[in-house]
């Protein structure tokens, strides 16, 4: 029994693999930013070290119900300070590392919901 349609309504992570990810089928290479409601836009960041409360204040501005922070190759955790925004707007984040967050971002944006995946791009 077939459980999940052939093609989502909204963009989709197609594919990822190590410093790169396929959105609707096009190879991405840097950091970015993809919504369910067609969000999509480079993310200034190479690693880490980069983020500041800026990125994910730029992240709140979505209003999306949920944001899913993929973090690179390992789980990093954002500074609490730096989701005051979020938090004040009850705008829910999840971390994770950059692949689960592209799978979840997938279910999440299958069912209708309004989600952001900020992708952090790593190399090894």
């Amino acid at each position: 029994m077939k459980l999940q349609p052939d093609k989502f309504d909204v963009q989709s992570i197609t594919g990822y693999g190590s410093g790169w990810i396929a959105l609707n089928g096009e190879k991405m290479t840097t950091s970015l930013v993809v919504g369910s409601r067609g969000e999509r836009f480079d993310w200034a960041c190479t690693r880490f070290s980069d983020l500041s409360q800026t990125h994910f204040d730029q992240l709140a501005d979505l209003a999306p119900e949920l944001i899913l922070f993929g973090s690179g190759l390992r789980l990093h955790f954002p500074q609490p300070a730096w989701l005051a925004k979020l938090a004040s707007r009850r705008i829910g984040i999840e971390t994770m590392d950059t692949a689960a967050a592209c799978r979840t971002y997938n279910i999440l944006a299958g069912e209708g919901r309004h989600v952001v995946a900020a992708l952090l791009m790593e190399t090894p």
